[in-house]
């Protein structure tokens, strides 16, 4: 427990410093345009400081990765659900079975 704690602050705290050295350093605003037609006055543009558009795409970029990862992974998923409920089915059976049996006589052992 004490060598997680100490690994995340010498792993954490350097990015952290780095991470907020990069947001005082590019402070400066931009204009991001999404009209691809028109530079002098585009249809739909924004003014964001830069630190805030790079963090938006690292932000978006995790998003897309975990449903990526998540869509890839429902064949497992819908695997997983499918051995449960023959699981569950199978323990039923067998519960079933035992009520059923007759009594068994071990006093021949």
């Amino acid at each position: 427990m004490m060598l997680q704690r100490i690994l995340r602050w010498t792993i954490g705290l350097p990015i952290a410093i780095i991470v907020v050295s990069f947001a005082i350093a590019n402070r400066q605003w931009i204009t991001v345009s999404f009209d691809p037609f028109s530079r002098d006055a585009p249809f739909a543009a924004m003014d964001m400081p830069l630190w805030a558009l790079f963090f938006c795409g690292v932000f978006f970029g995790l998003i897309a990765g975990w449903i990526a990862c998540w869509v890839a992974q429902g064949k497992w998923r819908r695997a997983a659900k499918d051995t449960r409920r023959e699981l569950a089915r199978t323990q039923s059976e067998a519960s079933e079975l035992r009520r059923e049996a007759p009594p068994v006589d071990h006093s021949f052992l």
